[in-house]
């Protein structure tokens, strides 16, 4: 019996440490959504937060801002898997691509966004090259048109995500045997039947794990790239959920209505993050039958 329950034993203080680290302010935050203050004492008022946020415009274009946000998850997919092929080929010059390519996932978001900002701004470098070239009809106002702010912002968080992409793919590549691209050649296959029936079944589990990972970054982790770049505008146009609890907490003091956000946004992750869970535990068993 001991021995069963002896795991558990010496993991107990590194559970106690990581509930009094995250669970206790995950209960905190549950309890605050669900209270509000009312002559300078909180009160409990149910889902009263959650529906408040839940007519609150400016919530609902953050909402929708990250869902468009989403747009972003294929193209570093695809990004990476096909910069990852070329790399692991060895095309001339890839061990000096393969680090200019990770490069900028390295760098902090704050330094990536204020390059960008000065780069894209009505009377940044962008434009006054498109000018000297003679393509001056091209210069826009790409983070001050509420129509180019959000794709702008996107360009940007694909140009800096997609690194970690490359390094996951290039690794498992690695790791694949060579006579298997050998023996398909042989058989005769082209350059596409390769990645399609070898390359892209090499990398399913890995491919998924980006996915997710990409998808929880688009709704929880792009915080940095608006607060620097536009904070949150023109118009609320690039308002994602994150700037929103930030906004309500800190400059509204309206706490209880950032902990129901942050509540929210916390289902939705937690979820992805089970899905991903599913589909590993799903592939291991499907590698084990086979």
């Amino acid at each position: 019996m001991f021995r069963k329950i002896e795991p558990y034993i010496f993991l107990s203080p590194a559970i106690a440490i990581l509930l009094f680290v995250f669970g206790y302010p995950v209960l905190r935050l549950l309890i605050s959504s669900f209270q509000r203050p009312i002559k300078g004492e909180m009160f409990f008022v149910g889902l009263a937060n959650y529906k408040s946020v839940l007519k609150d415009d400016v919530f609902l274009q953050g909402a929708k801002n990250n869902i468009a946000l989403l747009i972003c998850v294929p193209i570093m997919v695809a990004a990476a898997l096909l910069l990852a092929i070329f790399l692991f080929e060895r095309i001339r010059g890839w061990k000096f691509y393969r680090t200019t390519l990770f490069l900028p996932y390295l760098l902090p978001i704050t330094v990536v966004g204020l390059i960008f900002s000065y780069i894209f701004q009505q009377t940044g470098v962008l434009n006054d090259f498109l000018k000297t070239i003679g393509l001056g009809f091209l210069a826009l106002d790409w983070l001050g048109s509420t129509k180019l702010a959000l794709p702008t912002l996107m360009f940007v968080i694909v140009w800096k995500e997609v690194g970690f992409g490359i390094v996951l793919f290039l690794a498992r590549l690695m790791s694949v045997e060579e006579d298997l691209f050998d023996a398909a050649k042989i058989d005769g296959a082209n350059w596409w039947q390769l990645q399609w029936n070898i390359t892209i079944p090499q990398l399913a589990t890995v491919i998924e794990f980006f996915t997710i990972i990409s998808v929880i970054t688009m709704l929880s982790w792009v915080f940095g790239y608006v607060y620097v770049m536009t904070g949150g505008g023109p118009g609320n146009s690039t308002m994602v959920t994150e700037l929103y609890i930030y906004q309500t907490a800190f400059r509204y003091n309206q706490l209880n209505i950032a902990s129901a956000v942050a509540v929210l946004l916390l289902l939705i992750t937690g979820v992805l993050i089970f899905l991903e869970l599913r589909l590993r535990e799903n592939s291991s068993s499907i590698e084990a039958v086979e």
